[in-house]
């Protein structure tokens, strides 16, 4: 009996004792913090849209589920035109490469800027004019450099420049000498491109085919004169044996002659 009341007893404490007890989970749970958060995280569907777009985030409980990234390629018209400009910087009155990449989407050569003294040119050879009234006189051929040029200057030895628009990629010299020297020089705002070695040569002048044939002709009269030569030697030689062996045979066919009388 005594037992039963100590147990009755402790009941009725603990009975006294639950709402503290409940209370104070419900203020610790309400203190807690909140569990965290994984940052958004956004996923783009279409590069060529700004605002086509749609916000996901991650599931705390469920990691396994995570949605499906969408990899886009945007072509740029770089990629689609990726081939050279048809521009040579060694034709005259061409349409300006700027042009020709504005209509076409080719690629321009590297130019530097028009604040900067030119690069040189290249001289692309010097000949002399072999028809019509310039007759050998001496014309200069170049090539562009890739800059900014306003105008070119042909430098020759020993006489005053000659100068030349900016579309021009040949220049007339008049008569010039073995040997002598000859630059092309780009100008622009900011100065003129330095002398270099694809930039002067001397002049060499070409042997032209008529040159050759003459020579050829020539060679060819000497030497079938010399074979003539040589053909009335051989003859004429031939012709001095034929008539010692007639003679001698002459003398021998009458034994019985002889210039003091018969016997």
């Amino acid at each position: 009996m005594t037992s039963l009341r100590k147990n009755l007893a402790v009941l009725l404490l603990f009975l006294s004792a639950s709402p503290f007890l409940h209370s104070d989970l419900s203020s610790h749970a309400a203190s807690s913090p909140p569990p965290a958060t994984r940052p958004r995280i956004i996923f783009m569907n279409d590069l060529s849209s700004d605002d086509n777009f749609e916000d996901d985030y991650l599931d705390n409980d469920n990691h396994s589920s995570l949605p499906e990234v969408v990899h886009t390629m945007k072509t740029t018209k770089l990629q689609l035109h990726t081939q050279l400009c048809q521009h040579s910087p060694c034709l005259e009155n061409q349409e300006p490469c700027k042009l020709i990449s504005k209509r076409t989407g080719c690629l321009c050569p590297g130019f530097s800027a028009a604040n900067e003294p030119p690069h040189a040119p290249r001289i692309h050879m010097l000949q002399p004019i072999s028809k019509g009234d310039n007759r050998g006189k001496i014309e200069v051929q170049w090539c562009a450099p890739s800059s900014v040029v306003s105008a070119y200057k042909v430098l020759i030895e020993g006489s005053e420049a000659l100068e030349f628009q900016e579309v021009s990629r040949r220049g007339l010299i008049g008569f010039l000498e073995v040997g002598t020297k000859v630059c092309v020089e780009a100008v622009n705002s900011a100065g003129h491109s330095v002398a270099s070695d694809f930039s002067c040569t001397r002049y060499d002048p070409p042997e032209f085919a008529d040159h050759k044939l003459l020579a050829g002709v020539i060679g060819g009269g000497v030497a079938l004169l010399l074979l003539l030569i040589i053909a009335a030697l051989i003859l004429w030689k031939y012709q001095l044996r034929k008539k010692a062996k007639r003679d001698s045979a002459d003398g021998l066919g009458n034994p019985s002659y002889s210039t003091e009388g018969t016997l």
